[in-house]
């Protein structure tokens, strides 16, 4: 396809290597990260999730030998063969990544008349052939993750995805290969090595990490250019830090976003959220943000109020803040054809909705009815979009919730031929389709963030690699089946190794209806979840916390009550992720990359560095073993027992249990008890430290901002060290190292967790222990 190799050029960062079909481009973005380009389909790069593409300063070589172009780096050594076929290694001369050499070929599929198996709708071997396609050699010991959103098991090795965002209402299953959302990066453990490979590539995709055949795995696409970025850790968490360099890092979110959050398909009339937001204040059950789903519109009009149901939207919300609540709207791409509907005369007048090949504006049909979809590849769109934006935050909403937005329409799916127009550039629905969603999701986060000053609260369906930098992210249409609870852990997992690390599932389940049972082993997922939200649909039984039985309620209490106690150290934790891409929900092999043992643990994960989650996932069970990682001691949350790591235990679980250790030798800053953030001011800071059974040292350090505004970024922030010591004495440094934030805490108070009576100095002084606490003045 390729040819020989001709000649190479070097031009700074980039080397153009000349076949005698085409010129190929291998750029050395750092020592960790190299990109792989080829013009099959445009000349130039189309990126929409790499905005803003940093180069450093690398030395590496390069030398034309035996018909092989080697470069070299201090990490890796590349070998670009004829035909563009790459071989990667690490500095010691480790295969790392090998281009496969042989001829591509499926298993074979046995049996009669298998055309008949296919007239039924079965497929029976699914190969398709790709114009863009890149296949590498199955090493040995190989495991696999990321590719986001995906339904099966942690390690996606021996399964095959698509990527083409669709929305499909059918109950999600293993064998699904396509759901909501497009992410085509792939992480790699060889060895106890990690890389990860980066496909930008936004037409129709596929990933197969040998289902095809497993001497192979490969991604191809049915269109469009190579180009992919190959990253190097060897560390999984450096990986992952490189591709959100790349893609960007999901930002601190408001505060009051990661409290809990009550939804349903839908809360409507205004009576009826006023219910619910007085319902869950008498039952003292903490909760932040109520959503209205799309029967507050006027007609499904997207950007109106039904003045039937909310006869006023401003004092109806002002209502709701008064008591402490959050409204987030719904808002879907599809606009009502109805001339005199504001939204949709003024997209028509400025030519703002999609055409068919035809150019005439292109029609489907969607909750509003007939509707035309707005066209977000072009600038002058988004920047209407995102001024709209304005006519949510005025009526008192405080986020968006952007939903069937793969897109989703009801008469078919959107033609691949109909037009967008890329600011000049004709481009069709067969190329922009994955990214749709994402370029929504930018207008309106870019709208919020414009109006109202603070970070966007925006919550999508559909997305693509980099949509993590404007939006949180849920799994979509569930059901209320212990299947799907087992499913959402990796499902979760993945999503953070992709990047997504804002993230959630539907609580409770959507679809079906949810048991007391199934809701309270799923709020104890939940509370450890960054978007902690129970959402169910329209038809469904109620699934609010106080309608099962008292048993039900009280578990939901107990779970989200700690939620709200460990707020400030999800908090650091998403303020770490800002800086490194550290997901929250992570799988143990995050943290434990040279323990094998955690490399396919699908019912377990670590939420932040210190708290390992067991929960129960199935009906009826009691107990569950438990694998806690070796490298580290870990203490029962409920007991303060100390287990070594390495170790599978037998965790007894009666419904109001979740199995939760924390890492010994650390802190968790937690909260005190509120309803609502914001309820009461938290002048003190409580630091739950858990000691081992040794000498020990350990330090821990804890973010304070404001909690909605972006001055965090200009240094308007407090940071505390805490330090400790514990052998002869039990030391205790709390030091303040940034302290331009305005409010601070006037009282800390720690929690010892398996004190054994030492002498306990406090930035020098003795202190005074009382059942195990200390508390001291600021």
């Amino acid at each position: 396809m390729f040819g020989k190799i001709l000649d190479y050029k070097i031009n700074k960062n980039v080397i153009k290597v000349q076949f005698e079909e085409i010129e190929a481009l291998i750029s050395i973005i750092n020592e960790n990260v190299v990109n792989f380009f080829v013009p099959l389909y445009k000349n130039e790069r189309n990126s929409k999730a790499v905005e803003n593409l940093e180069y450093r300063d690398v030395n590496f070589s390069a030398q034309l030998k035996d018909s092989k172009l080697l470069i070299k780096m201090n990490k890796l050594n590349i070998e670009v063969n004829d035909n563009f076929k790459i071989d990667i290694y690490d500095k010691n001369g480790e295969v790392l990544c090998r281009d496969y050499r042989g001829e591509r070929e499926a298993f074979e599929r046995r049996g009669y008349n298998l055309h008949l198996a296919k007239q039924e709708g079965h497929n029976i071997n699914g190969h398709k052939d790709y114009k863009v396609f890149v296949s590498k050699v199955m090493e040995n010991d190989m495991y696999f993750y990321g590719l986001g959103e995906r339904t099966g098991s942690l390690n996606k090795k021996g399964y095959h995805y698509k990527n083409w965002n669709t929305d499909d209402p059918s109950p999600h299953g293993e064998t699904f290969q396509q759901l909501y959302k497009s992410i085509p990066f792939l992480i790699s453990i060889k060895n106890k090595d990690a890389f990860g490979i980066f496909f930008d590539n936004h037409f129709e995709s596929h990933f197969d990490m040998g289902k095809e055949n497993s001497s192979y795995y490969y991604f191809g696409a049915v269109d469009g250019n190579i180009d992919y970025y190959f990253m190097y850790g060897p560390e999984v968490k450096e990986v992952v830090n490189q591709y959100t360099n790349l893609t960007g890092k999901t930002p601190l979110p408001q505060l009051w976003t990661l409290g809990y959050q009550q939804c349903r398909w839908s809360y409507a009339p205004e009576e009826r959220v006023l219910e619910i937001a007085k319902a869950f204040r008498e039952k003292e059950i903490p909760c932040d943000t109520l959503y209205l789903d799309i029967d507050y519109m006027d007609g499904y009009r997207v950007f109106t109020w039904d003045k039937e149901k909310f006869n006023n939207p401003k004092d109806f919300t002002n209502k709701l803040k008064e008591m402490g609540f959050k409204v987030v709207t719904i808002i879907d791409p599809g606009v009502k054809v109805d001339r005199e509907y504001g939204i949709y005369s003024e997209g028509i007048k400025n030519n703002y909705f999609a055409k068919d090949k035809d150019g005439i504006v292109y029609k489907n049909v969607v909750w509003p009815g007939e509707s035309v979809y707005p066209d977000f590849m072009n600038s002058k769109v988004r920047k209407w979009w995102a001024n709209n934006q304005k006519i949510m935050m005025d009526s008192g909403v405080s986020g968006i919730w952007n939903d069937m937005n793969e897109p989703a329409s009801f008469n078919g799916p959107l033609p691949e031929d109909v037009v967008f127009n890329e600011d000049g550039n004709e481009v069709t629905h067969k190329e922009i389709h994955n990214i749709y969603g994402h370029m929504m999701t930018k207008a309106t986060y870019e709208g919020i963030k414009e109006y109202t000053k603070k970070r966007p609260f925006v919550i999508t369906r559909a997305c693509y690699s980099g949509t993590q930098k404007y939006s949180t992210v849920w799994t979509g249409d569930n059901v209320s089946t212990w299947e799907h609870l087992r499913m959402s852990l990796p499902m979760l997992m993945n999503l953070g190794l992709s990047g997504l690390s804002f993230s959630g599932t539907d609580v409770g389940g959507f679809g079906h209806d949810c048991t007391g049972e199934l809701l309270s082993r799923w709020v104890q997922v939940g509370a450890f979840t960054p978007l902690f939200r129970n959402h169910s649909s329209l038809g469904t039984r109620d699934q609010e916390p106080w309608t099962f039985d008292k048993e039900t309620e009280e578990i939901n209490k107990k779970y989200i009550k700690l939620r709200y106690k460990i707020l400030p150290y999800l908090y650091d934790s998403m303020w770490e992720g800002e800086k490194t891409g550290a997901p929250i929900i992570r799988p143990l092999l995050f943290n434990y990359q040279d323990d094998k043992k955690t490399y396919e643990i699908n019912d377990e994960f670590l939420c932040g560095d210190n708290i390992l989650v067991a929960p129960i996932v199935e009906q009826g069970s009691k107990q569950r073993l438990v694998y806690l990682p070796k490298g580290n001691k870990w203490i029962d949350f409920w007991t303060n027992e100390i287990y070594d790591g390495g170790e599978y235990i037998i965790k007894e679980a009666p419904l109001d249990i979740c199995p939760i250790f924390i890492k010994a030798s650390s802190i968790i800053p937690m909260a005190l008890e509120q309803n609502f953030i914001g309820e009461k001011e938290q002048d003190t800071l409580i630091l739950s430290i858990y000691l081992s059974d040794e000498d020990e040292k350990f330090t821990y350090t804890h973010y304070l901002d404001d909690g909605e505004s972006f001055n965090y970024r200009n240094g308007i922030y407090n940071e505390y060290e805490i330090s400790i010591e514990n052998k002869e004495n039990l030391n205790i440094s709390f030091i303040t190292k940034n302290n331009k934030y305005f409010k601070n805490y006037r009282k800390v108070r720690f929690i010892l967790n398996n004190f054994n009576g030492k002498d306990i100095i406090v930035n020098g002084i003795k202190a005074d222990v009382k059942d195990n606490l200390i508390e001291i003045n600021i």
